[in-house]
């Protein structure tokens, strides 16, 4: 591998940016390609559903021996809020592959009791996501109700661009969340990446259904994500 090539794929891994390296294996020369470059050419569908899946793999194009070697950052969720909902969603989340971070200020609820070997914060969100800051292979969940704690959270996942944001709630406390929102400065476009309420519709009723309508909500963001358009390829 190229020294250049080399030097931008640790860059993009140190930025927790997906990336693919395609190798034509006949002539030995590789194209990295990082999420959020132009996808031009003959191996461009195969590229893009590697960024999403992040597997690695031999595939023919046009007749021509391909590897396309993927690198995706560990997806993380954050979750604000210690209720029933994480501590069903946080071990599932886990099984899944997800590193799970819950945050709640509230110690009556953010107890180790609750949440056995899951990262625990009792802290503000604002003050933790000021710490360790979201990004876009973070996927934002809040849970409490609250908007004095929920809303800082929501307000950091669109600031960072994460690739899943879902606050529980009705339609109308959504509707209210979203006035808030317009308030501080956020856009509709913005506003709109939010899932609420919160999950996939399945008919969710108990928190452990709800739990893994908002794991497969996730899954299906991080596996479906647009993959955005400006380029910069390097050979």
């Amino acid at each position: 591998m190229e020294i250049a090539l080399l030097k931008a794929l640790n860059a993009a891994r140190q930025d927790r940016r997906a990336a693919v390296v395609a190798t034509d294996l006949e002539t030995g020369r590789s194209l990295l390609t990082v999420e959020g470059d132009a996808l031009e050419g003959r191996v461009s569908d195969e590229i893009a559903a590697r960024l999403r899946s992040g597997k690695s793999g031999l595939v023919t194009v046009d007749d021509r021996s391909w590897f396309f070697n993927a690198h995706l950052p560990p997806p993380r969720i954050v979750v604000i809020g210690a209720v029933h909902i994480s501590q069903v969603l946080a071990p599932m989340a886990a099984l899944a592959g997800y590193s799970v971070k819950i945050i709640d200020p509230r110690t009556a609820f953010a107890t180790p009791e609750r949440f056995a070997d899951i990262e625990l914060i009792a802290e503000w969100p604002q003050d933790e996501l000021e710490r360790q800051p979201l990004d876009r292979f973070t996927a934002l969940v809040a849970v409490t109700h609250d908007p004095k704690i929920d809303d800082p959270g929501i307000m950091a996942a669109l600031k960072a661009d994460c690739f899943y944001i879902g606050a529980l709630g009705s339609r109308k406390t959504h509707a209210k969340r979203l006035e808030r929102l317009l308030a501080a400065g956020f856009s509709a476009k913005d506003t709109d990446r939010i899932s609420a309420p919160i999950g996939l519709d399945i008919g969710a009723a108990t928190p452990a259904e709800i739990a893994v309508a908002v794991l497969a909500d996730i899954i299906q963001a991080l596996r479906r994500r647009p993959l955005t358009d400006h380029a910069r390829c390097v050979e």
